[in-house]
């Protein structure tokens, strides 16, 4: 075990895309756990947009100056309860540090399936996969052979989003992304039948190119004038998922796309967003539905891991450029086979 640990705090607010100078390394002594609690070592941290949220000061957001929150997943080096055994492998939120103290409360013990390797559970079977199978079975309620959009299809949960439509019996996939490369990625390897890069022009007249006949439900990663298009494509009864903002997370002082909302009327459209917090219940759920197709093959973990913790701000900044396709995960160098 490392004898010294290392956090990453926030040293400045951002205005616009942020940089490394927003962040800093803070190194420590290694902490000592209390009585009650346990001293984790991580091994896995996830990578999210919703970060860049979190650094603008909203409400719950990063505070400047202190370790930044985040998934996790770490081992029990040293243990003052009962409750949690050294070596356990456990699940918590006070990533982007290399060691955390943990109470028994704060973590949760993830189940061990054959096949099943430690990242998936950052990826299609953590926040993200949950994220969008909450979001295709709660709240769009997909019926078989319905058609669907899926903006920034090439990030975690889009390509989850679309795997786990295509076993739900979905009808045809459109996504859009930010290379060709990208799109035809996940063309060939994803599954979806039509994808643009929404460089190449208007959201709407690419997005009528891409599905002319429009789709049954729109889930929506970016906002801004794809949202707007979408709501154009949409079919009567359509639903739009609202899971994220992207195209405002850097862009702050743009103004956001106007919506025809005579569209939402006319066409009986249904919007809604979600915290996926509120869903834990149907984590169990997920493992049920997922876990399966994982071990036969069917389901594709999508992921980009990239190794050592040192490069935590560097690969959230190339996840903010869209330099990844799938899930972000940072992996500790002791895990590489």
């Amino acid at each position: 075990m490392n004898q010294t640990a290392l956090t990453v705090h926030q040293t400045a607010r951002p205005h616009g895309f942020p940089t490394a100078e927003h962040f800093a390394f803070a190194e420590s002594t290694l902490p000592e756990p209390a009585v009650g609690s346990a001293l984790v070592e991580n091994l896995y941290w996830s990578v999210d947009p919703y970060h860049r949220e979190m650094m603008d000061g909203v409400p719950g957001g990063f505070a400047l100056g202190a370790p930044l929150e985040g998934r996790a997943i770490g081992r029990v080096v040293a243990s003052r309860t009962p409750r949690l055994a050294e070596g356990e492998i456990v699940f918590h939120r006070r990533g982007w540090r290399t060691h955390a103290v943990v109470a028994p409360e704060e973590i949760r013990r993830l189940p061990r399936f054959d096949g099943v390797p430690l990242t998936a559970y950052l990826s299609i079977l953590g926040g993200t996969g949950l994220t969008a199978y909450v979001g295709l079975t709660r709240i769009a309620r997909l019926h078989e052979g319905e058609d669907l959009l899926v903006s920034a299809a090439a990030g975690g949960v889009g390509t989850a989003t679309a795997r786990f439509a295509r076993l739900l019996g979905a009808g045809r996939l459109v996504g859009s992304t930010g290379s060709a490369a990208k799109a035809a990625h996940l063309r060939h390897e994803v599954g979806y039948d039509a994808v643009f890069d929404y460089h190449d022009g208007s959201a709407a007249d690419l997005l009528g190119q891409a599905a002319p006949d429009g789709v049954d439900v729109f889930v929506d990663n970016v906002g801004g004038e794809q949202l707007a298009a979408a709501v154009g494509v949409l079919r009567e009864f359509g639903r739009v998922v609202r899971i994220g903002t992207i195209s405002q997370y850097n862009t702050p002082d743009t103004a956001p796309s106007r919506i025809n909302h005579a569209d939402l009327v006319e066409k009986s459209i249904r919007m809604e967003g979600f915290l996926v917090r509120n869903y834990l219940d149907v984590q169990e759920e997920l493992y049920e539905f997922a876990v399966p197709h994982l071990q036969s093959g069917r389901l594709v973990a999508d992921e980009t891991v990239i190794d050592g913790f040192e490069n935590i701000v560097e690969a959230f900044l190339g996840m903010l450029r869209g330099q990844n396709t799938g899930k972000t995960i940072l992996r500790d160098r002791t895990q590489r086979k």
